[in-house]
């Protein structure tokens, strides 16, 4: 696959950051005929360790495309790491402001200049207690929808078991396999020349989210929930349980 410009400071970032990760990780990457060679496009990427985002850049760096991930602004303002998000061109979500469109906005442009949009749907580090992806947002939906640009679905699997989601300290040993498995882009066309209202946003998310899912029951050779896990769902399930503990008390207190 041809190599497109990288850059000084994608290369000065892979300089540090490939050799821990080729110590640390064994490889099974495949899939990498799927990514594009040309034109812009989005990779929905399942999320499951803070080390997967840098497993995951140096699998798609090797395949001549690098990402260009949605991450927090705060992470841009200060030091080297601000200068390195800055250099290699990652989009600033700033949320709860006036600014909070600028993401979505900043990813169409990145699409329709021909670069690659690494989008991690699910929007943070799965709450699903083995690991399965969650329920997405409707971002990469919106931006590929918007630009008909191809969706990639990646699933990742092995970062998680260097080190688990919301962990402190690695587990160095055994030496773990980052496992990455690249699928052929989701046919979104049937949700082309339609009102994109939030019903339809959803559906769009929930196919992109099975895709992915597909792809990591290939790699972890077992089937996932019928149900993806709602955060949503479980938040309003753990607030009704709350209310009725708390009239049980009540009427408890009342009965003495």
């Amino acid at each position: 696959m041809p190599r497109r410009r990288i850059g000084f400071w994608y290369r000065f970032a892979a300089v540090l950051c490939k050799p821990p990760l080729v110590v640390l990780l064994k490889r099974d990457w495949r899939g990498m005929e799927n990514i594009p060679a040309a034109g812009g496009f989005i990779t929905a990427v399942n999320h499951n360790s803070h080390a997967d985002p840098f497993a995951y850049a140096h699998y798609q760096y090797n395949t001549g495309r690098v990402p260009r991930f949605l991450a927090k602004s705060g992470l841009f303002r200060k030091g080297l790491v601000g200068a390195a998000m800055r250099g290699t061109r990652q989009i600033p979500v700033y949320r709860e402001s006036t600014d909070a469109l600028s993401a979505f906005r900043a990813a169409i442009d990145a699409v329709e200049r021909g670069e690659c949009v690494a989008f991690y749907p699910e929007g943070t580090l799965t709450r699903d207690p083995d690991g399965w992806p969650m329920t997405g947002k409707t971002g990469a939906a919106r931006v590929a929808l918007q630009t008909r640009c191809p969706v990639i679905p990646v699933a990742q699997w092995g970062a998680n078991e260097l080190l688990p989601a919301y962990a402190k300290k690695p587990k160095l040993l055994p030496r773990k396999t980052h496992h990455v498995l690249a699928g052929p882009p989701v046919d979104l066309t049937r949700f082309y020349d339609r009102e994109m209202t939030p019903e339809l946003l959803k559906e769009a998310t929930e196919t992109i989210m099975a895709a992915i899912t597909r792809l990591l029951e290939e790699i972890r050779g077992e089937k996932a929930p019928e149900k993806p896990y709602d955060p949503r769902e479980v938040r309003i399930e753990q607030r009704r349980r709350s209310a009725a503990q708390e009239q049980e008390r009540e009427k408890e207190g009342q009965g003495q």
